[in-house]
């Protein structure tokens, strides 16, 4: 792909098409819910203002510092749908991508030109923003200063470190330290509640036999089928970023022999290929192990624990997709 269409292809998920804030049902018990869809409305409200910009006596008009909103909360309480509700109002040029992917169009592009392509935007969404890098915190913070200085304005969900930040909270200064320069921009705006994914579901599904997985996959136009090892060995030859157009026009993901992660650079890149599959609603079925144990005790005890909850918490939705389809 060349590397300006890297920008075009910033754009919500295809499950996110259509929602928008009426869609978003807050849960009566989680006040904060309520307040998260008040308070997206009226950054929009600003962020139109913002881009309007200023009337001059010569008749110019010069777009108004950027307005920021950050919305922090657990996996699971609908930040990705508020995010998208929120691109889904503002006026084009707008983009919408994954931290990870911001940067990837940082990398590509390089700066200069990534300020120069962004700067006419009326908005950047940026989903599960990453504190664990702390070069690629201050490199897309430096960007965002700048292309707030022009008038955009920047919309963020947290993906916060427990063992930096506190479980499950979002710590406001010790972001703002990171990115001091925003310091100013961002209104931060808790999202609480349980993960709606498993609300009212049972626990993980049991795995199918080999022969169940194989038949599935033979019978399913689109389907996958690959061996976990061999799934695992490919994906460390792939960098991220080229993990979407590996499941591009796949209907069904089969994955046999599954077992916990070997190690943590496994276990992040499943958390990656999960993030993908998850944005793209492609259902998903196993053999081997339950998708709950992927990730080891160790591995939720340390620093990425919220990503690997998160993953299994999407995983284990894509299995239920694939169980309703069967």
């Amino acid at each position: 792909m060349p590397p300006e269409a890297l920008v075009d292809e910033m754009v919500p998920p295809s499950m996110f098409d259509e929602v928008s804030f009426e869609s978003y049902i807050p849960d009566p018990n989680e006040p904060s819910q309520a307040a998260a869809v008040d308070a997206g409305r009226e950054f929009v409200t600003k962020a139109r203002k913002a881009r309007e910009g200023k009337r001059s006596m010569l008749g110019k008009r010069s777009p108004s510092q950027g307005v920021g909103i950050y919305l922090d909360g657990g996996f699971g309480v609908g930040k990705t749908h508020l995010l998208a509700s929120i691109y889904h109002l503002m006026p084009e040029p707008k983009a919408f991508a994954t931290f990870v992917e911001v940067t990837h169009v940082v990398g590509a592009l390089g700066f200069t030109a990534s300020v120069e392509r962004l700067s006419k935007h009326s908005v950047i969404c940026i989903d599960e923003f990453e504190l664990d890098d702390p070069g690629d915190t201050m490199l897309v913070s430096r960007l965002l200063t700048e292309l707030t200085a022009q008038g955009v304005s920047i919309a963020a969900t947290s993906n916060t470190l427990p063992g930096q930040l506190g479980e499950g909270r979002f710590a406001a200064q010790d972001f703002l330290r990171e990115i001091r320069k925003l310091s100013g921009v961002f209104d931060t705006i808790r999202v609480d509640g349980p993960d709606y994914r498993h609300r009212d579901l049972p626990p993980a599904p049991d795995p199918a036999s080999e022969e169940e997985l194989r038949a599935l996959a033979e019978k399913t136009e689109g389907a996958t089928l690959d061996d976990f090892d061999e799934l695992c060995a490919h994906l460390a030859k792939l960098h991220p970023s080229k993990y979407k157009a590996l499941v591009d026009g796949v209907t069904l993901v089969c994955v046999s022999n599954v077992h916990p992660a070997s190690d943590q650079t496994v276990a992040l890149r499943m958390v990656v290929l999960a993030d993908r599959l998850y944005d793209a609603g492609i259902p998903l079925m196993v053999s081997g192990c339950k998708l709950d144990e992927i990730f080891t005790e160790e591995m939720l005890a340390g620093g990425y624990r919220k990503k690997y909850l998160r993953a299994t918490s999407r995983l284990l939705a894509l299995s239920r997709f694939a169980e309703k389809a069967n």
